[in-house]
Formats: C-alpha cells, structure tokens, sequence
C-alpha cells in the first residue's frame, strides 16, 4: 500500500512565524555582508574613461605606439621601461597555458643541408650535406586555447627548434610571411584585441567579434595581414600543406665577416593548399583534432611530411633599394624580386612519446641563435627577443627551462649559472662566476670563428639619437596587402570577398564595420571594398583615403596558392563508399593504383561491420561513412556492383556524403552501375565528376585529384544542399 506523502506548507504551520524570522534574518545578514562587501571593493574598481594612459608605477605615458629605439630604424633598448613593464606583464597573464598560441601538436624530425653554403654563413648545421640535425617541430594556432578546434581562422604558428652540434636555433614563425603590427610595444594590444571579449570569453578561436575589428580598423598597419587572415592561408587543409616564414628580417654572417639579409622560408614537398570555409566550420565540430591527428596518422604511415628550407638574399648595400621597408614585419620581399634560394630540406618523421613531456614543455625563443646567425633591427623582432625568454620563465617555473629533456642541446651548456627554481644538473666544483682562479678558470670564453667558434655579434655602425618614433619608410599600409589581393586567382578573391563579409557581419557596432570598409578595404581595393559593403547593407565607397602608391609590381603569382600545388596526388587520402554486393575487382584495382601513386583508400560500409563483395569475399571496412565523413577526405570512389549500388542510393548517409564531397569541389568518380547515383543526387558529370565502364585507367581521376578542387564547379556546387 502506498504511503501518502503529506507536504507541509511553512506559512501556515504552527511554527512559521518564527521559522521566517530566522529565513528574514539570515537573508538580511547576508545581504548586509555582500552589501558591505561590495562597498569595500568599489574602492578597486577603476574606470579609465576620461583618464590619461599611464605606467603601472603611475607615470604618464606620452608614446604608446613605438618602443624607444637608437634612431628610427635603430636597435631597441634595453632601457625602454615603458615596452618592458607592459611585455612583461603581458607575458605572465596566464599560468601555466601559453597566452597565444595554446593549441599545439608536434613531430620530431631532422634537417639535412644540400650542400656547403659557407661563403653564405658559418653556422655549422648548413655547412655539411652529410650531416642530420635533429629538429623538433610545433605547429599551432594563435588564438585559441589548448581546448579549441584545429580548423578554425587562424593564423598558424610554425616553430622549429634545431638541435646543432653549435647549440639551439629556434626559427620561431608562422605560417604567413607578415604580422599585424610593426612595434613589438603594440603586441599586447593586439593580442587583448584578438582574444575573446573580456565579458563574456567569446569568441574561442575566433576573430568575427568587435574588439579585433575595432582594434585593425584603427591600426592601418595590420591590413596586410588581416587580408592574408581573410584568405585560404589562414584555414589550411592540413599542417603538411602549409608554408612556414621567419617574418623577420635576419642576418646570415660568413667566416669572414660578411652579412647579408636573408628571409626564411619554408615550402612543403605535398603543395600548398586549403579547407574551403564550409568545410572547416564542419570539421571543427565533427573532428576538433583533424590537422594533428592528420599529422600524426601521416608520420605513422610513413608519409613523411616535409620541407624545403630556403632564403631570399639581400646585400648589405642593397637594403634601401626597395619600395618597402625590408625592416618592416608588415611586409614581404616578392619572390619575383629576389627568388628563394634552397638550403635544405627537413623531414618529420617521428611522433612524439609524450604530449605534455614534449609538445606541451617545449620552449621556443627567437634569441636562441648560433654562430652564423644574427638578428636585424625589426622592431617587432627586437621585443619578441625579451618577450618569449620571459614568458618561458613564468610558464614552466623559472629560469631552468633549457633543463627540461624536449629543450636540452645537444651542445654542452656550462654556463655558470647555478640553483633556481626546479634545477635538475648537479653542478661539481667550486665556482660559479667568471673569470675564476679556484676551478682553473672554467668554463671559458670561446674566440669567436673562424678561430673557435664563439658568438659574436655583429658590429652594426650605429650613430642616432634614442627616440620613439616609426620610420618614415614603414608608413604605407596599403600596397601590398593591394599587390595579395591582385594576385589572388578568381576563387582565392571570392573566398577573401566572403570572409571579410562573414567575419564582419558577427561585429555588432556599426561605426566599426564601416569604418574598416571606407577607412581599409577601399584603400586596398575598390572592389573588394563595394563587394563587402554590399554583403553589410552599408553605402559602397567611392574612393581611398590616402593617395595609392605604386609598386614595381602589379602581380606576385608566387602569393596564390593556385600555383602552389605539388602536381602530384602523395599522401592523399580517397574514401571508398560501397555496401554488400560490391565490385571487389574495382576496389583492388583503385587500392593498388593509390598505392603506385602514394596515396591511400579507406574503405567505408553503412557501418562498421565487414561487407561482402559481389563474389562472395568479406571485406573489413576501416569506417562507417557516418563516423569518417566526407570532409575527412580528398576525393571518393564509388565502386560498381548492382546490390552495392541499390543500397547506396537507398541511403540518406551515403547521398549526403556525395553530396557534400560534390558541394566542397571535390574529384568524385562512380565506377560501373555507381553510374546510376547520378539521377539520385540529382547532379551532371563534370571534369571532377566522373563516370567510368571500367578500371584500366585513373588517369582522369587523379589528374583531378591533383588539382585539389574542382574550381569551374563552385558557382553550381553553392546551390546544393548538404
């Protein structure tokens, strides 16, 4: 029998009164003490409008824009407490994850030079072609934290870490040749800007929201770069297929003394290429970790990712030959001004054992340089040589994080320096300063090469006042973000026309939408500026704001990754779709096609379970097509087989996924009766989709394989729903 639940209304019980005077009481003491709480902190509360900007020791700051340098294109200064108090704190916002740059994966690898380039640089690492050095590699992205997607619009970080027998080089880059901003004193802000909003923490990984508009809508400088972030660079296919860049302008010194300029660059052997917009939306929800788990699935299989490491050359005495600053961050030497010459290349070909160990303690400087190599002037580059040994000191627990195994040399690394913070060598003797008389005077100085091979810098002839003020030659903004957006093909300016639109349009202050499309698109482009502000309902700019310079160059076809391409179909991945009653024969044969080509199959069924082919053979799948869907892949195969056929075309997952490789421009090709899908997807062959009685020949099929999409098919592909 069950039990009647009474339910007692307090109210109205005997003992009510004085059960709400206790409730009333405890209600009013706690509202008195968050009362008199939050009367306490106003006092810590601070408003900056109407307020001068300041140091945080109370100083006014007159020049928040440039770091005190020796003249206007002069070195930084050490003494330029203003730069270091905002870096610094800057530096240590987060503990212990990276403030830019969180979302990372790694590899292990080496680096081999081609030949002797001594009368080019006396660093060791490139003088003998026989020689492996060790590399370990991160790629990352910039704004996101370690929890973020892979695929989102970013900027990616691309640093190597070089163990020479000279000691570690770092050549700490990304993925784009050209940054936002000029002055390292103005990273901070850029950063904040960039991160999602304080009040709320959105967007994660993005930047379609009104503090970074706002903020590269008023610094002119960054438009370069923001057109690059806007392209098919910034959502890359994976991290095999990306371009890696120094940015900066460095220096490379022979055994005599001599310096040239050089641009680091490095080009991948499996082309450059991208995720379309679409795509990368998907994959982000569907496989937060596509591009590391694409890298790591990569080294495993044996398909070795790798670059070519190359420089462009500027003679001292041709510095100022150039109608741009080569000190300048925002900007880039075209290739068709001064070619890039190979080096070497370097091969990634093994996975990390352990994230945290390797991938996550791992620490990248700029400033960690060897005999051969020295820096340039680069404003932007001359704060990032005190920042990043700074961050490293706050995020992994003091000045020993060269101890940890991921960021030893190889090279021994006596220094003198003992205790601190998680110390893990046992230092013998009994000195731990220089000179000493006690330990025989070691360590030692080392005579610089071509003697012994000690670190000299260079010695640059420097006459100026110290002063905070940008050059002159840094100050057009304009034309070469101009010169990327008229070397973009068709496809390349209507993905750019489409991101600046969607990213844009997530902005919720109107002035700042308009303001980025009169006061920086139309000085960029007049098209691109009409187009955009027609996507926003906002009034279509007539004319530029400031005067239009003119370039040596019209084009730079080396910026369009249209010209990009390996040419080939290595490492490509190609899905198999079939079902019981499959062709076999046809399977085999594209298997083994792929297989001579370098590239591979999956073979995908309804579901997991094994299918059974037309002649009585069980085949195990390696998928369902539900669980690795199509944007997980370069192309698809449709084998024949009448049953296999029948059930594909009764099967929604299976439509949707040719349907949505056919909407992301992708080679397609139906073998035999697959034929017949055409009607159910309601589609016509084109020079991507292909029709096939046999399977002699995939020429036609890898050739458009090779060719990364099917471009002539994107107007019609928009219309089709997947």
């Amino acid at each position: 029998m069950a039990t009647k639940k009474t339910i007692t209304n307090t109210t109205t019980s005997p003992n009510s009164k004085t059960a709400n005077s206790e409730l009333a009481g405890t209600d009013t003491l706690d509202r008195g003490n968050t009362s008199a709480k939050l009367d306490s902190l106003e006092q810590f509360r601070s408003d900056a409008t109407g307020q001068a900007l300041r140091t945080n020791q109370g100083v006014k700051v007159a020049d928040n824009q440039n770091t005190l340098k020796v003249g206007e294109r002069g070195p930084s200064l050490l003494e330029d407490f203003i730069m270091r108090e905002k870096i610094t704190h800057f530096d240590h916002e987060r503990i212990p994850e990276r403030i830019v740059h969180a979302r990372g994966t790694a590899a292990h690898g080496y680096f081999q030079s081609y030949e002797n380039h001594a009368p080019l640089t006396k660093a060791a690492f490139l003088q003998d072609p026989g020689k492996k050095t060790p590399v370990f590699v991160r790629f990352s992205t910039v704004q996101g934290p370690r929890g973020s997607g892979d695929t989102v619009r970013d900027v990616r970080g691309f640093a190597v870490k070089l163990y020479t027998d000279e000691g570690n080089f770092d050549l700490v880059g990304n993925n784009m040749p050209v940054f936002f901003i000029q002055d390292a004193i103005k990273f901070p802000d850029f950063v904040h800007a960039v991160k999602p909003e304080p009040h709320n923490e959105i967007p994660t990984g993005g930047s379609a929201h009104d503090t970074f508009w706002d903020f590269v809508s008023l610094v002119p400088e960054s438009a370069h770069m923001v057109i690059w972030t806007m392209s098919d660079r910034a959502i890359p296919k994976s991290l095999r297929t990306m371009q890696g860049f120094g940015i900066h302008t460095f220096r490379l010194i022979n055994a005599e003394g001599t310096s040239t300029f050089v641009k680091f660059h490095w080009k991948p052997k499996f082309g450059v290429c991208s995720l379309l917009w679409d795509e990368a939306q998907k994959l982000a929800g569907k496989d937060t970790d596509y591009h590391r788990r694409d890298l790591w699935e990569s080294i495993e299989s044996g398909d070795y990712p790798e670059w070519e490491l190359g420089v462009q050359i500027v003679a001292e005495e041709d510095e100022h030959s150039f109608d741009f600053d080569i000190l300048d961050p925002t900007k880039i030497i075209p290739e068709e001004l001064v070619p890039v010459t190979p080096l070497g290349k370097m091969v990634l070909n093994r996975n990390p054992d352990n994230f945290f160990a390797e991938t996550e303690q791992v620490a990248f400087c700029p400033g960690h340089i060897v005999p051969g190599i020295d820096f340039s002037n680069d404003p932007l580059l001359q704060g990032r040589l005190f920042s990043y040994t700074d961050t490293q000191i706050s995020r992994l627990g003091g000045p020993n994080f060269h101890e940890i195994p991921i960021n030893r040399p190889l090279a021994p690394n006596h220094s003198g320096q003992r205790d601190a913070q998680h110390r893990v060598t046992i230092d013998k003797g009994r000195t731990s300063y220089e000179p000493n008389s006690i330990d025989g005077g070691w360590p030692k100085e080392t005579p610089p090469a071509p003697q012994d091979g000690g670190f000299e810098s260079y010695p640059e002839r420097l006459e100026a006042h110290k002063i905070r003020r940008r050059s002159e030659s840094f100050s057009d903004h304009f034309s070469q973000a101009r010169l990327f957006f008229q070397s973009m093909s068709h496809h390349e300016k209507e993905h750019i026309i489409a991101a600046y639109s969607f990213e844009l349009g997530k902005v919720e202050r109107d002035w700042i939408r308009a303001r980025q499309v009169n006061e920086i698109l139309a000085n960029i482009d007049l098209e691109l500026a009409a187009r955009v502000a027609k996507n926003l309902g906002l009034p279509v700019p007539k004319q530029g704001t400031v005067p239009e310079k003119t370039l040596s160059l019209k084009a730079s076809p080396a910026l369009s990754q249209a010209n990009l391409l390996s040419g080939d179909i290595v490492s490509r991945k190609v899905a198999i779709l079939a079902a019981d009653g499959v062709d076999g024969g046809a399977i085999a044969a594209l298997k083994k096609a792929l297989e001579a080509e370098g590239a591979r199959a999956k073979l995908l069924g309804p579901t997991s379970a094994p299918i059974t082919t037309a002649d009585g053979k069980s085949l195990v799948v390696d998928a369902s097509m539900e669980g690795m869907p199509s944007i997980a892949f370069d192309a698809v195969f449709v084998p024949g087989g009448a049953e296999s056929v029948k059930a594909l075309s009764a099967n929604g997952v299976a439509l949707h996924f040719l349907l949505e490789a056919y909407k992301h421009l992708k080679a397609i090709e139906l073998n035999g009766e697959a034929g017949q899908l055409l009607n159910a997807l309601h589609l016509e062959a084109d020079e991507g989709l292909l029709l096939s009685k046999d399977t002699k020949s995939f020429k036609a099929f890898f050739a458009a394989i090779a060719q990364h999409r099917v471009w002539a098919r994107e107007p019609k592909a928009k219309a089709v729903p997947a």
